[in-house]
Parts: C-alpha cells; sequence; structure tokens
C-alpha cells in the first residue's frame, strides 16, 4: 500500500523573511509626531553679580493674566503694540551714557540697554500659544535693535551673522580667522543691547486682575 500524499507544506523561512522586510518597510514610512517648539539656543547661565541694586525703572514687566490680557507696567495693552514698547524701553537711554541709543531719555523709563531688563510673567492658566506669542514678540524686540546696531556697523543684519555663527557648517566653510571675526561681530551687537529677559510662573491668585 503507497503512502498517501499529505497537505503541501509552507516554506516558513520564506514568510519570515516577507515579514521581516515588511517590519523594516513600516519602521522607515512611519513618521511619529511631536510636540511642535522653539528652536532657539539659550544663554549660558552667568553666576550672579553680588550686591546689585535694580531700580525699578529698570524693569519692564510683562504680566499675561489667566484671561490672556496682556500687562506692560500694569497697563493693559494689545499684543501688537507690545514689540514697540519694549523696543522704546530698552533703547531709552535715561542717563545718556548710550552713544547709539535713539530713544526718548525718559527719566522714567531705563537708563542703558546694559541696566534694562524686561521680566515676562504668566498665570498657570495661560494659554501655551499665547504665552510663545508674547515671549517671540519680546525676543523680536531685541532682534529688531540688534539687527539696527548690526547693519550699521557690518552692512549685514544680526539674525542672519548669529543664524551662520550657530551654523555648525560655517566653521568647516570658514578659515579660522574668518569665523573669529563672525563670532566677535556677533557678540559685539548681543554687548550693545544684552538681552535680560526673565521670565516666571505667578500663582492664579496673583495674575487674575
Amino acid at each position: 500500500m503507497g503512502r498517501r500524499a499529505g497537505a503541501p507544506e509552507v516554506n516558513a523561512g520564506s514568510m519570515a523573511d516577507i515579514a521581516f522586510l515588511l517590519l523594516i518597510f513600516f519602521l522607515v514610512t512611519t513618521t511619529i509626531e511631536t510636540d511642535a517648539g522653539l528652536d532657539r539656543m539659550l544663554p549660558p547661565i552667568e553666576p550672579p553679580e553680588t550686591d546689585v541694586i535694580i531700580k525699578q525703572k529698570n524693569i519692564f514687566q510683562v504680566n499675561i493674566n489667566k484671561n490672556g490680557q496682556l500687562l506692560a507696567d500694569d497697563n493693559l495693552i494689545d499684543l501688537k503694540d507690545l514689540r514697540e514698547k519694549a523696543k522704546e524701553f530698552l533703547d531709552n537711554n535715561g542717563d545718556g551714557t548710550c552713544t547709539y541709543c535713539k530713544g526718548k531719555k525718559d527719566p522714567e523709563s531705563s537708563d542703558n540697554p546694559s541696566k534694562a531688563i524686561i521680566s515676562l510673567k504668566n498665570d498657570r492658566e495661560t494659554k501655551y500659544s499665547t504665552y510663545i506669542t508674547v515671549q517671540n514678540e519680546l525676543v523680536g524686540a531685541y532682534n529688531e535693535l540688534r539687527n539696527r546696531e548690526a547693519e550699521r556697523l557690518f552692512n549685514r543684519t544680526f539674525v542672519e551673522m548669529e543664524a551662520d555663527y550657530l551654523n555648525p557648517e560655517t566653521k568647516d566653510k570658514l578659515d579660522e580667522d574668518a569665523y573669529d571675526e563672525l563670532k566677535a561681530k556677533v557678540k559685539r551687537i548681543q554687548e550693545l543691547f544684552p538681552q535680560k529677559l526673565s521670565e516666571a510662573e505667578t500663582s492664579t491668585s496673583a495674575s487674575s486682575s
């Protein structure tokens, strides 16, 4: 009596290869959503200066309450006016020591850019998008003043120079002297309008008015 023919066998090795190839395909083609953020290089932590007394007029206080309302030095303002008010504060030159400033020299406002501090506070219930928008306007105020001085001194905007300086490929493209010159220019403009932006969260009860 002959052997009865069984069911056809499946080549398990080929199936494993196909499954492996499919796994690689999905790993390569699948995208993962990530939260949007800010592409910004944070300044290095500097040691606090001792025995420094900060005059109130050298602090520009910006607050966002839980309703998304914007206050500058306790006065309600529109977002579209924030950048200009911040520039007026930074560029004020109240003590007359800033030779490049073009401000009003208001004795009730900041003495000079090196002493001017912007304090940004938000309520715990402030929307993240609102906070980022306000923060960008304040950083924009610094950049516009820096652009003004960079164009005056170097015929180029500060934003362009900083982008080149922070680009890792720039160091490979430029020789050492040219790269050091670019670095020196960026640092010089930063010193003319140092970015002193203090950020803090306030309690709901303190900022809901």
